[in-house]
């Protein structure tokens, strides 16, 4: 049955840039440091202390807005956000208020629903901020003291939102799935949820049709999910949440104003935090520290060329250079750059694109997940994989023969020809195998009756005898020598 309503979703994604120090001072972002060791008196917030704009994250941000197709302001400018967490020292975060560096833009997804499909998800706007520091509560007992570590507090923060335009959280999946894919193309942030490097808050309401009347409900932020399939499962829990509430309270927007929710991923459910602040409870100011940022049309432009390749440019190209499926093409893509780089060297090298991408996702991907590693720690470098694959077109080698030299090379390393010797793989002459099929032939004459009935799948009850007394035949010469041989014996 249909739901009877309809889910309104809008994502704000915070994203720590790539960058070596902080947004306004020199200290180190490196993750994992011991608590309050990359600190100094400027992201501390200590009296006197001024902030200087660290030029490198200006420009990620100016990478990432023109990939999502934002306009780039010829001027923008920094605010305070003024708040009070014993996680920000100074009392305010510095932010950018009414003219951000980037200016509405928009994501293109594949539709859930339909995957032959695309969906544009609009987006507001994306501005640059410092990050605030870490607060870690006794959340089992709530009992012991918290404890706050502020390495993180000034990391640049690009926050991405988007319209409120998706309409299912497989949606905002989808949607969080290819901008984290287009993040980590440009190389502007690593995206790494586990460290913090990329965090999610979502905007969930609904609308609901009720004696021609649209009704809406009020406006929830969740908070504190830790994965894409958490926020996929929190926005799902929500929308059934609030479907409920209104059937008992009746209570719709207009009622009621925007709350924040917290995801408990244990429990499965969203729990009230607090009353959500609007723009005007922060009292945003223009900071007086630090002066607006000027991009010229040509400093712009320059970095419209440099852009690396889109992974959407990139599912295309792929297909229409190497002739791979669609299908083949997005997962390729979606496994990073690094991935895109191997493929195409071993389809070049090899000289079989279709092979060189059957061989990625089933042995190469597999591998790499089994053992935790990225393309960059593979022991099977793109140029021993073509040459392997090359001998297997060549028709030296068989797919299981050439799986066992996969494996050799994993565990050993090498060359193909030094793994080959190692496994005592030799080639079989014609002849070999024809004696070989004649044997077998005058000793299951079934066979061939079966055969000579049309029954052609029969000779493969041959190839695994063959296999037993010559590991080094090659099945599909052996299964042709012996068709050969009863026809001609016909």
């Amino acid at each position: 049955m249909d739901q009877p309503y309809e889910i309104v979703i809008g994502l704000e994604v915070h994203v720590q840039l790539r960058t070596t120090t902080k947004l306004f001072c020199r200290c180190a972002t490196q993750f994992g440091a011991p608590p309050n060791t990359n600190v100094c008196p400027v992201c501390l917030g200590m009296p006197g202390a001024l902030p200087v704009i660290n030029e490198h994250a200006v420009q990620l941000a100016l990478q990432t807005g023109l990939a999502l197709g934002s306009t780039i302001p010829p001027m923008t400018k920094w605010d305070r956000k003024q708040y009070f967490y014993p996680d920000l020292p100074k009392g305010y975060q510095i932010s950018q208020f009414d003219l951000p560096i980037c200016d509405g833009g928009h994501l293109t997804i594949a539709d859930p629903a339909d995957e032959s499909q695309t969906r544009t998800i609009r987006l507001i706007r994306a501005h640059l901020e410092e990050d605030a520091g870490k607060s870690m509560h006794d959340e089992a007992n709530g009992r012991a003291d918290s404890r706050i570590d502020l390495n993180r507090c000034g990391t640049p923060l690009l926050e991405i939102v988007s319209q409120p335009d998706m309409r299912s959280a497989a949606e905002a999946k989808a949607f969080l799935t290819e901008l984290k894919l287009l993040l980590t193309y440009l190389d502007v942030s690593d995206c790494e949820m586990q460290e913090g490097s990329l965090r999610v808050d979502a905007n969930v309401n609904l609308k609901i049709e009720k004696a021609g009347d649209t009704i809406a409900t009020p406006i929830v932020e969740i908070k504190n999910m830790n994965s894409f399939r958490a926020v996929e499962r929190a926005i799902a829990h929500e929308a059934q949440r609030q479907y409920h509430e209104w059937e008992e309270t009746g209570l719709t927007i207009k009622d009621r104003t925007k709350r924040t929710f917290g995801w408990d991923d244990a429990a499965e459910r969203t729990v009230p935090q607090r009353e959500k602040e609007e723009a005007a409870d922060y009292r945003y100011l223009p900071d007086p520290d630090l002066l607006p940022i000027c991009l010229s049309v040509e400093t712009v432009e320059a970095t419209r060329v440099a852009l690396a390749e889109f992974p959407a440019v990139a599912r295309q190209r792929l297909q229409s250079d190497y002739e791979i499926k669609a299908y083949d093409a997005d997962v390729i893509v979606n496994q990073g750059r690094g991935v895109v780089e191997y493929f195409e060297a071993v389809a070049k090298g090899s000289g079989d694109a279709r092979r060189a991408s059957s061989w990625i996702q089933q042995d190469v991907l597999r591998t790499m997940k089994e053992q935790g590693k990225g393309i960059a720690d593979f022991a099977v470098s793109a140029d021993t994989l073509a040459e392997l694959l090359g001998q297997v077109s060549a028709g030296k080698l068989d797919n299981a023969r050439a799986r066992d030299v996969f494996q050799h090379l994993l565990e050993k390393r090498g060359s193909v020809a030094e793994a080959i010797k190692a496994l005592g793989i030799e080639s079989v002459d014609a002849g070999e195998i024809e004696s070989l099929c004649q044997e077998l032939l005058d000793a299951n004459p079934q066979v061939v009756e079966d055969v000579r009935g049309g029954k052609m799948q029969a000779i493969g009850s041959l190839i695994g005898q063959a296999k037993k007394k010559n590991p080094n035949v090659n099945p599909k010469q052996f299964r042709e020598i012996c068709l050969q041989l009863i026809q001609s014996a016909g």
